[in-house]
């Protein structure tokens, strides 16, 4: 009888616990709600409309998509901050010497290419020597430079470059990434155009490229980011870039959500993806302007040669209309041959000038070019003011020129608006001076130095497609380029910029807008200023596509 009631003893103590377990349970589920956090996952596609050719820094020269992509992979010795002053890249500091002809650069001490090896003087070397080699696809241009300049290795830290003659230009330069030794050095200069390097590279900017792709097969191309440059990790683990054909197909993508981000918005584009629900455009400066170049040589419109006729053509333009009607408002009024971001920019001197709309008239009178009772277009000694305006063979750059017409036939000026079907047929029209007035892009240079667009040499050895010969124009630039620092530059460019705001050799209609569409999948994405390819992912750490759910304890009454 005893055992008996120990077993029922028991069993009542086990009970009494498990219901005490059940009510201890209960009682913390109550207390638990879910919510969702963001998770670490998923792939991050970027869509642009063009494919790579080969993912090389030396050889990106003449093809955008390579550049924008090297750009992510590469870095050079110096690069530009936003106000185009120079700040360190992979060297941590340089110096000039005090007759301007030699650079030593210093680089850091904790460099690493994405296979592990260190980055030394070595490379550097090796990289920018290549762009002397005669045998070594590189463009002309760029080779030119490079043939003139000696680079001697100092040490794996230290190396120096002797210039034939001062040329604060040279920087600029510098700022073009370098590839490894370890890996090409024994490569014949002549066969890197088709090495395998170019399809899987090891660089050592903020991305690098995922292993066993065939990017030119699958059209895609898969980055990861570099360990070292996102040290706390980023959320998504892969940036993937699609390659389309066109922008109708690219437009597809995005709004099926094949693709959550579109690399660059055209104008003619911007309509349509401003449509798709999911959409949010980040839109910011781009460093490329249009402007018109006069043709002042034999073979343009005689009266050209004239500055009051150049003025007066400049002072009909009306730079926001234009933007309105041809660009869906997609641009800035720019005056002048400068960015508004370069030190050397000076918007006072153009105000200076005081050419405007309200003396466009008066200025083409002045000149003898009138308009005759009854006439709408200006004559003098019997000829018509007639002007063939060259543009390129797209939608954006043929309503710009009829928009230039429209407004110059206001003013009396008959415009006939001649196509160049292609960007090839362009130049060879504008290094033939085939034209009268023509409607070009340009990207400049981040350095302010213009002289190979608008000096004497530039017309017969340049791109001083215009034929503007201004010898004191000529010797500005050539001064500026002479010695190194921003003050001792400015002056040069000072009076540059007050003889080319005067005599009018070009007129600058508006600098272009870059717009960045990113779907709304892309939780916590901003995007700042983007004067740079990086600069798009500069909180990319923060950017997450994925979500899971935690149990977190739910706040009561008392609690809050």
């Amino acid at each position: 009888m005893k055992l008996h009631l120990r077993w029922q003893l028991l069993l009542a103590l086990v009970g009494f616990g498990l219901i005490l377990a059940i009510l201890s349970f209960q009682v913390q589920s109550a207390g638990l709600c879910t919510t969702r956090v963001p998770s670490a996952g998923g792939v991050f596609a970027e869509g642009m409309v063009g494919a790579p050719q080969r993912l090389n820094p030396l050889l990106s020269d003449g093809f955008p998509v390579d550049r924008e992509l090297t750009s992510l992979l590469f870095d050079g010795l110096v690069q530009y901050d936003h106000a185009g002053r120079f700040i360190p890249a992979l060297a941590e500091s340089w110096t000039v010497s005090e007759d301007g002809r030699t650079l030593q650069f210093i680089l850091r001490n904790d460099l690493l290419w994405h296979d592990g090896q260190p980055i030394t003087t070595v490379d550097v070397a090796f990289s920018y020597g290549l762009l002397q080699n005669d045998a070594f696809p590189a463009a002309a241009a760029i080779k030119a430079l490079w043939q003139t300049v000696a680079i001697n290795v100092i040490d794996e830290r230290a190396i120096e470059f002797v210039l034939a003659e001062p040329y604060s230009p040279f920087l600029e330069a510098a700022t073009r990434g370098i590839v490894p030794a370890h890996l090409l050095q024994n490569v014949p200069p002549a066969e890197l155009a088709t090495h395998s390097f170019n399809q899987q590279p090891v660089g050592s900017g903020p991305w690098q490229v995922a292993p066993a792709q065939d990017w030119a097969t699958t059209r895609s191309l898969r980055l990861t980011p570099n360990p070292l440059d996102w040290r706390e990790g980023t959320q998504i683990p892969v940036l993937e870039f699609r390659f389309y054909p066109d922008e109708e197909s690219l437009l597809t993508a995005f709004a099926n959500g094949d693709i959550q981000a579109i690399n660059s918005v055209s104008d003619a584009l911007l309509p349509q993806v401003t449509a798709v629900s999911h959409a949010r455009l980040f839109t910011t400066v781009a460093p490329r302007y249009t402007q018109l170049i006069f043709n002042q040589s034999e073979t343009g419109f005689a009266p050209l040669q004239l500055a009051e006729v150049r003025q007066g053509l400049a002072a009909a333009i009306n730079r926001n209309q234009l933007i309105d009607r041809a660009l869906n408002g997609q641009g800035v009024p720019l005056t002048g041959p400068y960015l508004p971001d370069s030190w050397a920019n000076n918007q006072a001197i153009f105000a200076e000038a005081g050419v405007n709309t309200a003396n466009a008239d008066a200025l083409l009178n002045s000149a003898g070019w009138t308009l005759p009772e009854g006439s709408v277009i200006r004559q003098a000694d019997g000829e018509t003011f007639r002007l063939r305006l060259l543009a390129l063979d797209t939608a954006v750059h043929q309503q710009m020129a009829q928009e230039v017409a429209a407004q110059w036939a206001v003013l009396g000026v008959e415009v006939v608006v001649e196509t160049a079907v292609s960007v090839t047929e362009l130049r060879q029209k504008l290094a033939a001076r085939d034209f009268d007035v023509a409607l070009v892009d340009i990207t400049p240079s981040i350095d302010p130095d213009l002289y190979d667009f608008w000096s004497q040499e530039a017309i017969i050895r340049g791109q001083n497609y215009g034929g503007w010969n201004n010898r004191r124009a000529s010797e500005a630039l050539e001064a500026g380029r002479q010695v190194w620092g921003m003050g001792e530059r400015r002056p040069s460019y000072n009076t540059f910029l007050s003889i080319y705001a005067d005599q009018v050799p070009a007129v600058t209609l508006y600098q272009h807008v870059y717009t960045y569409a990113l779907s709304s999948e892309v939780n916590q994405a901003e995007v700042g200023p983007i004067y740079e390819p990086r600069d798009r992912y500069q909180t990319f750490a923060n950017w997450f596509l994925l979500y899971r759910d935690v149990d977190i304890a739910c706040q009561t009454e008392e609690s809050t």
